[in-house]
């Protein structure tokens, strides 16, 4: 499983802070929008202060400078901005910017996760699964991964089910099995076969190993055999 990639992007441009700064970034007036930004930044606007963290690290508008692009993160992420404590915590979980530090990727995650950050939480799953900076801890990673399938991440419904299998919950694995084969995930056709074929529910594992030999999967074919699906 794979942590997200640091994506430092608009969305933390909230509403909150100016308006016009956000106009004449689109516009890419950056010099006029790190002025903007500057102004309501010193003025301990979160938003804003995420926003010229932007501009620094990437220098638009002002001169490439990842230790200021840091220093307005961080405060940004200490006036409980929930995007800057997610960006800080990817920052220090790949290196990005900053040197890598497991233990503070972990307290930012964590922090994000409880303000709501599905992102945060999926990545923080992976934390306690590999045991990064966090003792190793199963039922937290399957905890965070369900909070974070139950809204539709993509990446918790991909590897959820497969952890679910690890820990022998398979009613658990079906559910979220189905929610991949439903989107086209070739992958969860041969795992619910395989779980039906356990189960000796062979009516149910027939239709899914037989989706799955469509698609060529040899392991699908064996299964096909083993169990002599043919005749369910």
């Amino acid at each position: 499983m794979k942590a997200f990639v640091l994506l430092i992007t608009l969305l933390m441009f909230s509403l909150h802070a100016d308006k016009k700064a956000l106009e004449a970034f689109k516009q890419h007036n950056y010099k006029e929008a790190y002025k903007l930004y500057k102004i309501d930044a010193t003025k301990d606007n979160s938003s804003a202060q995420s926003a010229l963290s932007y501009l620094y690290f990437n220098g638009y508008g002002i001169e490439k400078n990842s230790a200021k692009g840091l220093f307005w993160l961080e405060k940004s992420a200490h006036n409980m901005n929930v995007n800057a404590q997610y960006d800080l915590g990817m920052m220090y979980l790949t290196g990005n910017n900053v040197e890598k530090n497991l233990k503070l990727a972990y307290s930012w995650l964590d922090s994000a996760s409880d303000l709501g950050s599905v992102d945060a939480k999926y990545n923080l799953a992976l934390m306690y699964y590999k045991g990064d900076g966090v003792d190793e801890n199963i039922t937290h990673t399957l905890s965070l991964l369900e909070e974070a399938a139950s809204t539709g991440h993509k990446g918790a419904i991909d590897n959820i089910a497969v952890i679910y299998m690890q820990v022998l919950k398979f009613d658990k694995a079906i559910k979220w099995l189905k929610v991949n084969a439903k989107n086209g995930n070739v992958k969860a056709y041969y795992l619910l076969g395989e779980i039906y074929s356990q189960q000796e529910k062979f009516v149910e594992a027939k239709k899914w190993v037989k989706k799955s030999m469509e698609y060529g999967n040899k392991n699908a074919i064996q299964l096909w055999k083993e169990y002599n699906l043919e005749k369910y």
